[in-house]
């Protein structure tokens, strides 16, 4: 009949006492969390990501509007020298039909002018309202980027937490990434 015999290593012994030193499910308890934090994190990045290039292509409407609404302004200038022309030859011509004619162009170039200047204000409008439209994305982005921050620096703390293997580190992940899932919320809801 053969006893079995387990001779335990002074390695196995510390092995024992690090194990009762660890705060019990810590380690598992943080790489849990850690994954959820750098999956949200992940999401809030892209977030970050998106709503910035909508305010590029938002701030490149406005600037396109701005663009053709100043084209539209040196269009009515130019009708309005035209009628300024019509009107001075009115002024200089002695027959009445030559008279007549230049009145009508005047009144012409006051309508075309009258159209030309609504179109412009539109564009104008429409670019102020592209500008309001890309500062909000901007707005949203710096939210989106402030939680993806916190949410990182939570991370780290884990790192920190698992190494120094102190609970109140531990605390401060949760708290962290409690801060971040709520500036994330508030970038959501885009406040």
């Amino acid at each position: 009949m053969s006893e079995e015999f387990e001779v335990r290593g002074a390695h196995e012994d510390r092995l024992d006492e690090a194990a009762e030193r660890e705060p019990k499910g810590m380690a598992g308890q943080l790489a849990v969390v850690t994954a959820i934090l750098a999956t949200v994190g992940a999401m809030f990045s892209y977030m970050a990501g998106a709503t910035q290039a909508d305010a590029g292509l938002f701030k490149n409407d406005a600037a396109i509007r701005k663009t053709e609404a100043a084209n539209q302004w040196a269009f009515y200038q130019a009708k309005s020298s035209k009628q300024n022309i019509s009107n001075l030859g009115q002024q200089l011509v002695v027959d009445d039909s030559r008279k007549q004619v230049f009145e009508s162009e005047s009144k012409r170039y006051e309508m075309e002018k009258a159209k030309i200047k609504l179109d412009a204000e539109k564009l104008e409008q429409e670019s102020t309202e592209f500008d309001h439209k890309s500062e909000a994305q901007m707005h949203q982005h710096h939210r989106w980027a402030q939680a993806t921050t916190v949410l990182q620096i939570s991370i780290a703390m884990a790192a920190i937490a698992l190494l120094t293997k102190k609970r109140w580190l531990e605390k401060l992940v949760f708290v962290l990434g409690g801060v971040g899932l709520i500036i994330g919320a508030l970038a959501y809801l885009h406040i």
